[in-house]
């Protein structure tokens, strides 16, 4: 898949990835929301974030994750252990993530004014309401990782960046459609050698495209 010029950024300095109270503190509260998807809160910690165009997955590959999912979470009742979750992310994220990278759907992030709408969407608030340390933008989906600020809570910040772009990428594409999936996929980064491989997957991404 051909990329846009704007589809990479990595910060020179993710802001101390090393310290330890960045990444999730089991013993800390942790806020638990659920629709489909799990997803854990802690402040000021980094996160993992995929989000995707509505139309990037076909329906029937949706509906079958949907019904797994459901059977899988019946036998796996939360609140998990680290080894549950990991589970849960092998079992149904990473095929998600494969059926995404095929390219389904219309793909308009390939465009390079529809890419650079999401890319400045997400630079705007660098450093006030969250500190990125790295994204991709592929032809129908976005990876992003970053650390929340100042008692943001990351459901705002995606609310922000998801709602902005799509009226913004309505505009310019002259529709008036759903852009993007209601609901994102996030996971709390755990370590600072958890970190390191979702930077490196996330930088690689593009390359397999």
């Amino acid at each position: 898949m051909r990329l846009c010029r704007y589809a990479v950024y990595l910060a020179s300095n993710p802001d101390c990835p090393d310290a330890p109270d960045a990444f999730y503190n089991p013993a800390t509260d942790t806020d638990k929301a659920r629709r489909h998807l799990p997803h854990w809160e802690q402040s000021e910690k980094f996160f993992f974030v995929t989000f995707r165009l509505a139309d990037s997955l076909p329906q029937e590959v949706l509906r079958r994750l949907k019904e797994e999912r459901a059977a899988w979470r019946a036998l796996h009742p939360e609140p998990w252990d680290e080894a549950t979750e990991a589970e849960y992310y092998e079992k149904f994220h990473v095929r998600v993530e494969k059926f995404l990278d095929e390219g389904h759907g219309s793909c308009v992030l390939r465009e390079e004014r529809i890419c650079r709408i999401v890319h400045d969407a997400l630079r705007h608030f660098d450093g006030i309401r969250y500190r990125l340390a790295c994204f991709a933008i592929m032809p129908n989906h976005v990876h992003v990782l970053l650390k929340t600020l100042g008692g943001h809570e990351l459901s705002d910040v995606l609310f922000v960046w998801k709602s902005f772009t799509a009226h913004a990428m309505n505009r310019a594409l002259g529709g008036r459609g759903q852009i993007w999936q209601h609901e994102s996929w996030d996971r709390m980064i755990r370590s600072r050698a958890h970190f390191d491989r979702v930077v490196r997957y996330i930088l690689d991404n593009p390359k397999g495209g």
